[in-house]
């Protein structure tokens, strides 16, 4: 049976922010099986696509944030049934901390530097014009901040960011409020807010990028639908899915695939 047919159970969408719980709507009340993803911020661009693009009819309920605070959220006991994190550290973290099963590897993504439209600070790249503007990444203990380190190391370059945030999309929006001149972000997040930033590809970026992991809630109730979502992410099938949103679809799973 295809992961599609398997998570065929309800039917709407119920989409949720990193600090609200899911809301219950009435067709819930009814009895009807939601599945609450704890998605890394930068996969937040999937929340509106993915019921659709996996014929899913399950409630999906998503609540987005820095890959660290979702798993921290989980092990405190938040009920949830799918992790997607943002880079294979914080999803192995996961797994020896008991907290998820079955990880498969379903995508990558690539850090660019973002700047407002138009570019009022006259940056041209990821280079020296950085050590005068105002930069934001984000922090060290989360995959974003964890590349953009790896990146400045790498490149050479002598700045101090104005701000290290604890997710992607915190960066993004210090860039889009002016706060900041430029912001190191997913290459996801850079074609989400094309009509509001301009882009800097960023030498080597794609030697650096992050896996991006699913994984089954051990506390899920729903562990088979979980499952079934988890395996629709690493498959060829979600391809299109994950290409249209500007990550580069995964070829394989890992080891402890969802395929187990």
């Amino acid at each position: 049976m295809s992961s599609k047919k398997v998570l065929a159970a309800a039917a709407t969408i119920l989409v949720t922010s990193a600090a609200c719980a899911p809301e219950t709507s009435s067709s819930q009340a009814s009895g009807k099986e939601t599945l609450t993803v704890f998605g890394a911020a930068s996969t937040r661009v999937l929340n509106a696509d993915l019921p659709q693009s996996a014929n899913v009819d399950t409630h999906l309920a998503f609540i987005n944030g820095g890959s660290g605070s979702l798993l921290q959220q989980l092990e405190d006991g938040a009920p949830g049934d799918v992790l997607i994190t943002a880079d294979r550290a914080t999803m192995d973290e996961a797994v020896e901390r008991g907290v998820v099963s079955n990880p498969a590897k379903v995508a990558t993504n690539s850090m660019v530097l973002i700047v407002p439209k138009g570019n009022p600070a006259h940056i041209t790249g990821a280079d020296a014009s950085l050590s005068a503007a105002k930069v934001v990444t984000c922090d060290h203990k989360v995959p974003c901040g964890k590349v953009a380190e790896e990146l400045i190391s790498s490149l050479g370059l002598d700045f101090t960011p104005v701000s290290r945030e604890n997710s992607v999309s915190d960066v993004a929006g210090k860039v889009l409020s002016g706060v900041a001149d430029a912001g190191w972000v997913y290459r996801t997040d850079a074609q989400a807010l094309a009509d509001s930033v301009d882009v800097f590809d960023i030498p080597g970026a794609d030697s650096h990028s992050n896996e991006i992991m699913a994984a089954v809630v051990k506390n899920s109730d729903t562990k088979e639908s979980a499952l079934a979502l988890v395996k629709y992410l690493a498959s060829a099938e979600s391809a299109q899915l994950w290409s249209r949103h500007g990550f580069t679809p995964a070829t394989e799973t890992t080891e402890d695939s969802a395929t187990q």
